[in-house]
């Protein structure tokens, strides 16, 4: 089955389609000869060398990730297209950061709102930090917030996305939109597309330590048609946060949601 999975996403990538052609051609050349003797010798060569052709071309190729995209990177890697443009077409997307702050401004929030949580059934799940844990926010502080060039503390960019999700939590839409707190840094952000579906995308970033940039992170871009033990693997990793966070307690003096 997995088999059968791969070849239909090369296919429909138009990937190494000589090759599965070819491979056909000499499938159906053997199930002939087994069964009669009607296909004549020179035909019969004339497959076994057209595949041994093929695998000449291939060898001689450069190798190149399957399905032409990049498995590592850093945050620059999506400068050429808006993070607002990951979420086209998308109907459940699984989110983990300390504090999503960069992921989610108000563009991205008001993307999700019109593309993804506007059809019935569609989700969004979010899990941050809890701020109500201190000593993990110190600690999460030192670790994202004394690399150079930042421009917000943990603290402050925490606050304004629990905000940003309390009333995102609040919005009239057909689709489920919840967020949870989680109460320590694992020391990774996760962005998850899809994910029970064969094409789903899983986008990691790994925090590291002592880096001199929060762009200069390393990012795994895993897609579930050619990573499926680490796409498996990442999640997992969500679900066990999802079941291990918090609900967030509703502010003080607040009685019910809040409005878009």
């Amino acid at each position: 089955m997995r088999f059968l999975r791969r070849v239909t996403a090369d296919l429909r990538a138009r990937r190494y389609i000589e090759s599965y052609v070819v491979a056909l051609l000499l499938l159906v050349f053997a199930a002939v000869s087994a069964l009669s003797d009607v296909l004549p010798e020179d035909a019969k060569w004339a497959a076994v060398l057209a595949g041994l052709g093929v695998l000449l071309y291939r060898a001689t190729q450069p190798e190149r990730p399957r399905g032409g995209h990049e498995l590592l990177g850093d945050r620059s890697r999506f400068d050429g297209a808006p993070v607002a443009s990951l979420f086209d077409g998308v109907r459940d997307v699984r989110i983990f950061a300390p504090s999503a702050a960069n992921l989610l401004s108000p563009l991205t929030c008001e993307t999700l709102r019109e593309s993804v949580l506007r059809h019935e059934k569609a989700t969004v799940r979010v899990v941050v930090l809890d701020p109500g844990g201190s000593e993990a926010i110190t600690i999460a502080s030192r670790h994202l917030d004394e690399s150079d060039g930042q421009v917000q503390s943990l603290p402050t960019a925490l606050a304004t996305t629990i905000e940003r999700l309390r009333r995102m939590s609040g919005w009239q839409v057909s689709g489920n939109m919840e967020y949870r707190l989680y109460p320590y840094n694992p020391g990774f952000s996760l962005v998850l597309l899809d994910p029970e579906t064969w094409h789903g995308r899983a986008i990691v970033e790994l925090h590291g330590a002592g880096h001199l940039s929060t762009f200069s992170r390393m990012h795994l871009d895993l897609r579930r048609e050619r990573h499926e033990r680490w796409f498996t693997y990442w999640v997992q990793q969500f679900e066990h946060l999802w079941a291990s966070a918090e609900r967030p307690r509703p502010p003080s003096g607040d009685s019910g949601p809040a409005s878009a």
